[in-house]
């Protein structure tokens, strides 16, 4: 049986998260229909293990590693618009899985989402503690959109949009709005928030009766998209951006013997 919960060992879903199955949330799912067991019984919510207690998803053993954050990998996505974040899509819909390379161990974790219409940066990492930081509001991370707006912006606007707009899963807000510029009826302004809601964007900018004609992801906490990652194109993070995001998560890099970066980080930085 699972240690109980007043016993020594850490939750289920963080332990598994850390192997890199999947984020929290995912393996949360999982352990809700019956797909994890623990020593042969089936896992609840709330379960805590130790070393000593085998675990099964799908009735494969996992064999659990330590987690060191050298081993952890990182990259940025350029989602274009018109990819599903998503493993399968039952419409046979093209996935932004398509276009990244093998992880060295583990999977891709998505950090969040974008609908299909967005396009932009999104990070993978094969730690789901990691990705689970990186997505819980507590971290408040901030997120940057570029958004093109169809048509005049009525005056008072952008006012409503910092100060708060009624949606139906509650109040939201933008953190901050620019106007970038932009000509006839287009108009292009960024917008900051540090939570990830279903269509926020979208749905706070259609509150205050504006259309979105186009909507861009150019920044994740001290990620920024660039103008060097195309479309439909990944790189791996920079060591000074990888430092600092794993800082922002509450999980700072260890003191470690010092590592040459990988090729592709290197030609990355070569080529800025």
């Amino acid at each position: 049986m699972p240690a109980p919960v007043d016993a020594p060992g850490e939750r289920l879903q963080k332990i598994l998260a850390e192997q890199g199955l999947g984020s929290r949330r995912e393996i949360e799912a999982w352990i809700r229909i019956g797909r994890v067991r623990v020593n042969g019984q089936v896992a609840k919510l709330g379960d805590r293990i130790t070393p000593l207690d085998r675990v099964r998803v799908d009735g494969q053993e996992i064999r659990r590693r330590p987690r060191r954050e050298e081993d952890t990998q990182i990259i940025a996505y350029h989602k274009p618009e018109g990819e599903m974040v998503t493993r399968r899509d039952p419409e046979g819909r093209p996935t932004v899985f398509r276009h990244l390379p093998r992880p060295k161990t583990g999977r891709w974790i998505a950090v969040g989402r974008l609908d299909i219409n967005t396009s932009g940066l999104i990070l993978f990492t094969t730690d789901g503690e990691l990705a689970n930081r990186l997505m819980h509001p507590s971290r408040e991370l901030e997120r940057e959109y570029a958004v093109r707006i169809l048509g005049q912006v009525p005056d008072g606007t952008l006012d409503r949009l910092t100060s708060g707009i009624a949606l139906e899963d509650g109040p939201a807000h933008f953190d901050a709005v620019s106007a970038r510029g932009g000509t006839g009826a287009n108009t292009w302004y960024h917008v900051v928030l540090k939570e990830g809601r279903n269509r926020e964007v979208r749905r706070l900018w259609e509150a205050a009766d504006c259309q979105v004609s186009r909507l861009i992801r150019v920044r994740y906490g001290n990620v920024e998209l660039g103008r060097r990652l195309f479309p439909g194109n990944w790189r791996p993070l920079l060591d000074d951006e990888r430092k600092l995001l794993l800082s922002l998560a509450g999980m700072e890099s260890q003191p470690h013997k010092p590592r040459l970066r990988s090729a592709a980080a290197r030609a990355w930085q070569g080529g800025r």
